[in-house]
């Protein structure tokens, strides 16, 4: 765009990092009234609000985040023009992605794997509670959210869940707990078990089997985080109920041993976003790279 103006794409963006009109005035020297008139201006030529005022806070519109995803990268190539733009050769596009904090780690890489290795792609991973990421992907902090637990959706909050992968639960246990031949209701009866907790879908599905083969199991623990569970399994507490993907690597050296899949259990994970009219163009090519192929578990 040939006429942009740069100063007040810097205002903006000075304005935008601040959060605050009063301070950037006072620290960049300017009065309010005419730090306004410049942001205004450049608001009349992109042809779109980049601020919305919530009480006494300026807040980013969706337009404004990319406006700032895009002043970053000017700026920053500014300066840096002399080191990393003879080292890089291009600027890099951020994806924000968030993660339950309980989701298997080895997913989030499957996930991710189509962008690891591209040089124009900064990936910017946090992980959290499930109403925490659904409120970054609704102020558009994050892009997309992964998850087991799909949100509800509405007309006030539009996400949309994309399904990638369901990956069967397995019973699996260090070796030494695994008797040869032993049928599943044997080593339900036998063994201690490493349980997600009562609210998962995985818990629910496996009471309700135990309930129907009428077995009472000896619980060992009752674990929210996959990443706990692996290490506990890992140290032969018992046979822990979770998607092989999770323990893949103890599973690929034998140090854990899947015993019996469990019927009827599965755990899907999902990738949410959200309706917006200027989406990321990587996540994109993500979830297309993702779509129609669950990841696989082993």
């Amino acid at each position: 765009m040939a006429d942009m103006n740069y100063r007040h794409l810097r205002y903006f963006w000075a304005v935008a990092h601040d959060g605050n009109l009063t301070r950037t005035a006072e620290r960049l020297n300017l009065s309010q009234s005419a730090l306004s008139v410049q942001i205004r201006k450049l608001e009349e030529r992109l042809g779109h609000a980049l601020f919305e005022r919530r009480g006494r806070q300026l807040h980013l519109t969706e337009a404004g985040r990319i406006a700032l995803d895009h002043a970053d990268t000017i700026f920053a190539a500014g300066d840096e023009l002399i080191g990393t733009l003879r080292e890089a050769g291009m600027a890099r596009q951020a994806v924000r992605v968030g993660a339950l904090a309980t989701l298997s780690r080895n997913f989030q890489i499957g996930f991710l794997r189509p962008i690891l290795s591209r040089i124009d792609v900064e990936v910017v991973l946090r992980s959290g509670s499930p109403a925490d990421l659904l409120r970054g992907l609704e102020t558009l902090n994050l892009d997309v959210v992964l998850t087991n637990q799909p949100p509800a959706r509405d007309g006030v909050t539009p996400f949309v869940s994309h399904r990638l992968a369901e990956q069967p639960v397995s019973l699996v246990g260090r070796p030494a707990l695994l008797a040869k031949g032993a049928s599943l209701a044997d080593l339900l009866g036998s063994q201690p078990v490493i349980l997600p907790t009562a609210e998962t879908g995985v818990r629910i599905g496996f009471d309700a089997l135990t309930d129907r083969i009428g077995i009472s199991p000896q619980i060992a623990a009752e674990v929210d985080d996959m990443a706990m569970m692996r290490l506990l399994a890992r140290e032969g507490i018992g046979l822990a109920v979770l998607p092989p993907i999770v323990v893949k690597d103890e599973l690929e050296t034998g140090l854990l041993v899947e015993a019996d899949r469990l019927p009827g259990i599965s755990e899907t994970f999902y990738a949410v976003t959200i309706e917006r009219r200027f989406p990321n163009p990587i996540m994109r090519a993500l979830l297309d790279a993702n779509a129609g192929a669950d990841i696989p578990a082993q």
